[in-house]
């Protein structure tokens, strides 16, 4: 080997090692950044002199089958967190066995307040005290009827949010598309615009999960997995109508809440066919056309089982079959024909409210009765905790066709609703320990800043080895100019 190639070898050599030293600090400086993939130095021979070593470029290491099984543990994440929270908020209304403001509880301090009014009937404070344990009964499933319609109401406003970022989002992945080819053809860097459209197309994939197939000139396809076309050269356009306020009765079906359109035409929703299948976009359609409707649904079959037992016929001679009997939907006997809601409207007739101008009196001689009456009678109270306690059938019920007691309703709503609540949470526990344990994987295969600072020091040797290569011939130069 002559001098002229010792030097040109070592000349490359330092380049290779100053390339090298900026690759391996944009790797420990970016660590932690999202979305950003390891980079490494590929090197070779160079071909054109025979001498030394020459830089092809830089790599980004990505493994696109870690990143899409991390990608289906964030969609399920996602959906997850939002059925938990709704299935938490349902919970936290109605209550829990040791809640003492529970439905329950609340059934348990009227159906009490009736026993212990039975035993005086003369005394107008225990009288008083019936009227309210059933009037704060009929207020508690009121809060809970409310919640749920703030849930639905949430679910329907946080849909309009998401779809506004998901057609932000996947114009941001178009443009990207369109940009990358550029700046590569024009000799410049990629790695970092293919980090930030990593980065978006993982948040398209916490709305909907995707499938991202890659395309020529480095750009990307975005595929629902459901079959959506999301992006393929140009990104589809999502659009939905946002309702102010849900009402029980509204649903897509009547025309009263929006469905959702992809570049105009509707995208299935629900069921095993949704193109949406997954992600914080369905968990949010499944909760306000779904499981909001089935809680409604179930708060209104306690709320009508309880106006119906105090409308038996024969409960109360005093009144009329026309007339609504203790508690009431807003006023009115129960009306099959109403809308859905009737846990929103249950209330405890005004005639024996006394805090609303009622006479609770009336509890003992009769709901229609002109004036008090024996004040030693408990046979109108007793007759109102007797049918409170019968074992009957209930209409509609979601809980099974056996005969049950107002008590045994109220139980099985909340126990319906704490397993539920119970099985979401262990959903999310799994879900975001499978979230957790696909991170690690992929962060295995990134950035290790050990492992990078050990290829530094290879590097800082590389490059004293060729300084000192280059330092020899510049003295061996010298010797032989001065000889």
């Amino acid at each position: 080997m002559n001098l002229s190639t010792a030097f040109n070898n070592a000349v490359s050599g330092l380049t290779a090692s100053s390339r090298g030293t900026s690759v391996v600090s944009d790797n420990i400086a970016n660590a932690l950044t999202p979305g950003y993939a390891r980079r490494s130095l590929e090197l070779t021979t160079n071909t054109i002199s025979g001498t030394g070593v020459r830089t092809v470029g830089v790599v980004r290491n990505h493994d696109p089958v870690l990143t899409a099984n991390r990608r289906a543990t964030d969609a399920d994440l996602a959906y997850q967190t939002a059925a938990s929270t709704f299935h938490a908020g349902v919970e936290s209304v109605v209550g829990t066995a040791d809640d003492p403001t529970s439905l329950a509880a609340r059934l348990a301090e009227f159906d009490s307040s009736l026993i212990t009014a039975a035993s005086l009937p003369d005394s107008s404070e225990r009288l008083d005290q019936v009227a309210r344990t059933g009037r704060d009964l009929a207020e508690s499933i009121n809060r809970a009827s409310e919640i749920v319609r703030q849930l639905r109401s949430d679910a329907d406003r946080t849909i309009g949010k998401q779809v506004d970022s998901l057609n932000q989002i996947l114009k941001e992945v178009e443009k990207l598309n369109a940009k990358i080819p550029s700046v590569k053809h024009s000799g410049g860097d990629i790695g970092a615009l293919l980090d930030q459209r990593q980065v978006l197309v993982n948040q398209v994939n916490a709305l909907v999960p995707v499938n991202a197939v890659p395309r020529a000139n480095d750009q990307v396809s975005l595929y629902s997995d459901g079959g959506l076309i999301l992006l393929e050269g140009t990104a589809a356009e999502f659009s939905f109508t946002t309702t102010d306020n849900t009402k029980p009765h509204m649903t897509v079906g009547n025309g009263l809440l929006s469905g959702l359109e992809m570049n105009g035409n509707p995208v299935r929703i629900s069921g095993d066919a949704a193109q949406i299948r997954g992600g914080a976009l369905m968990a949010q359609f499944e909760i306000r056309d779904e499981l909001a409707v089935e809680a409604q649904a179930n708060l209104d079959s306690v709320a009508r089982d309880l106006i119906e037992r105090f409308e038996t016929p024969g409960l109360d001679p005093s009144v009329l079959p026309t007339n609504p009997g203790l508690f009431t939907d807003a006023g009115n006997r129960f009306d099959a024909t109403a809308p859905a809601g009737l846990a929103s409207r249950i209330s405890l007739n005004t005639i024996v409210n006394p805090d609303n101008g009622g006479d609770s009196w009336r509890l003992r001689d009769g709901l229609g009765a002109a004036a008090p009456g024996d004040p030693g009678d408990a046979t109108q109270l007793q007759a109102f905790g007797a049918v409170l306690n019968a074992a009957r059938p209930v209409a509609g019920s979601p809980f099974g066709t056996g005969n049950m007691r107002a008590s045994d309703l109220t139980e099985a709503l909340m126990s319906d609703i704490g397993s539920n609540a119970h099985t979401a949470s262990q959903r999310l526990i799994f879900a975001n320990n499978a979230q957790l344990e696909m991170a690690r994987i992929e962060a295995e295969q990134g950035v290790d800043t050990d492992q990078e600072l050990q290829t530094l020091m290879e590097i800082e040797q590389a490059y004293a080895a060729n300084a000192r290569v280059i330092s020899a011939v510049d003295e061996l130069m010298e010797t032989l100019l001065r000889l």
